[in-house]
């Protein structure tokens, strides 16, 4: 099966990123499948700016945001995270629902990363699934880290966030458009408008193309 990557996008199907403390948009879907390039957006963590998907597999079906493009690339990513990032903040204060945090990401995004957590990073998706093949064994091995650090465990209700990947690009990447996915009605309209097909959500697109024939 294809590897389909997807790049979740607010409520206004666009990507944001942080001038100070402001956040202000960085692309629209539009200009995303009109140039059929996504830039870099994400600033935390003390990282670098970055761009932050997620590739889609039979056990990571999940999604940041409820709305977002679905693509294909030829470009590799720089790493692979096998869960979000903000798992490995060092704070105990950590929240899952962003609408909770939108309004205020220069702040919940300026707490750095645990020492040591390199370990969590894998140069390529194959190689992650082989050791954390779902996130109940990411689940498991975040714990223990956080733990081993000094840092309360996640509690169960924070469990979202390791129901999805990270893959990190440093650089604009090219890539095919290949579907919208999202719940709201206004999904449909704006599908339409790019020529894309629809979905309500990405694991619905996944399911629906593993069920084809090979």
């Amino acid at each position: 099966m294809p590897i389909y990557f997807v790049k979740s996008l607010e409520e206004d199907f666009a990507t944001k990123t942080l001038k100070g403390k402001k956040k202000v948009v960085c692309q629209t879907v539009k200009e995303i499948v009109r140039t059929k390039t996504i830039k870099p957006n994400t600033k935390s963590f003390g990282r670098e700016l970055r761009l932050a998907c997620s590739i889609l597999h039979k056990n990571y079906l999940k999604t940041y945001r409820p709305q977002g493009i679905i693509f294909q690339t030829a470009d590799k990513p720089k790493y692979i995270f096998p869960f979000d990032l903000v798992v490995l903040s060092a704070t105990n204060k950590i929240i899952v629902q962003y609408y909770r945090i939108k309004e205020n990401l220069w702040a919940y995004y300026g707490n750095q990363l645990i020492n040591g957590f390199e370990r969590f990073i894998f140069k390529n998706f194959n190689e992650m699934v082989k050791i954390i093949f779902s996130p109940a064994i990411a689940w498991k091995r975040v714990n223990v880290f956080r733990k081993s650090h000094g840092y309360n465990a996640l509690k169960k209700q924070k469990y979202k966030l390791v129901e999805y990947n990270e893959a990190i690009f440093y650089k604009p990447i090219r890539i095919k458009p290949i579907a919208v996915y999202g719940y709201r009605k206004e999904t449909r309209k704006i599908a339409k408008r790019l020529g894309l097909p629809a979905f309500t959500s990405a694991k619905q697109f996944y399911l629906k193309q593993a069920a084809k024939p090979k």
